[in-house]
């Protein structure tokens, strides 16, 4: 899979994968942190630059739509959940 910042577009095994603009920016984030555990709450904070609501359900939305869009171009899950603590892509 290959990341690019400057185009914003993401390619894996030779095919574009079309991203929102928010699911480019975290998996940016958790591609350039690679073994690193980030939290929602952390996520949230980076990616849209707000505070971040305990009961807000738009980071484990988001990136259940990028893992669907991922895994279908890559054929397995890129994105691992630590559960109770945040998502994490392996080195």
């Amino acid at each position: 899979m290959e990341i690019n910042r400057t185009s914003h577009k993401v390619t894996a095994r030779g095919t574009d994968v079309q991203l929102t603009g928010r699911e480019f920016d975290i998996l940016h984030l958790l591609a350039s942190h690679p073994g690193r555990v980030f939290s929602a709450e952390e996520i949230f904070q980076r990616v849209w630059k707000e505070k971040y609501y305990v009961s807000n359900n738009t980071v484990m939305v988001h990136i259940s739509n990028l893992r669907d869009k991922l895994e279908k171009e890559l054929g397995y899950k890129l994105i691992q959940t630590m559960w109770g603590v945040g998502y994490k892509i392996d080195a």
